[in-house]
């Protein structure tokens, strides 16, 4: 994907070369390869690592074909490809609405105590999906719909961290 950044006239070619899982990518821009891990991303911020610097990037301005952040106080304002909010949210593992409604996120960290669902499952919304043993406290994390367990992201004895995605249901 190629950027043209407006305040240089500087243009960027970036690309997502792995995804590592864990909000964590091996990115290249230009010719360079580097690490980045999504910390935390929400409709107006988002907090990374870059081969391990903690950045911050706020979006002031987003339109259909530009979009204006703050990269650790520095603005910039780019041409937007025409596609790069569904390439962002399918590589951090955070959904667009169409895709929230699909996965089941864990609300908090822990180890996986029970799965109580297979794939293929039908599951109604409240029912039990997985158990999650946290701070020697367990928490029954339940469907957040009416559905078929299209596919299982968790198995007893693992461990998993905040907004990982436990279970696909469509």
């Amino acid at each position: 994907m190629k950027f043209k950044l407006e305040n240089t006239g500087e243009t960027l070619e970036g690309a997502i070369v792995k995804s590592l899982g864990n909000n964590e990518f091996i990115i290249k821009i230009g010719n360079n390869e580097r690490s980045l891990k999504i910390l935390n991303m929400g409709h107006n911020k988002i907090e990374f690592m870059l081969d391990n610097s903690f950045h911050t990037t706020k979006y002031l301005e987003n339109s259909t074909s530009k979009i204006t952040v703050v990269v650790d106080g520095v603005k910039l304002t780019f041409n937007k490809h025409p596609d790069l909010d569904k390439v962002i949210y399918k590589n951090s593992g955070i959904e667009s609405a169409i895709d929230s409604q699909v996965s089941l996120k864990s609300q908090i960290p822990g180890r996986v105590v029970s799965v109580n669902v297979s794939q293929g499952d039908n599951v109604k919304k409240g029912d039990i999906v997985c158990v999650l043993e946290s701070m020697k406290m367990q928490v029954s994390i339940k469907s957040h719909k009416d559905g078929v367990v299209k596919s299982l992201k968790v198995k007893q004895g693992t461990s998993v961290a905040k907004n990982d995605v436990l279970a696909e249901i469509e």
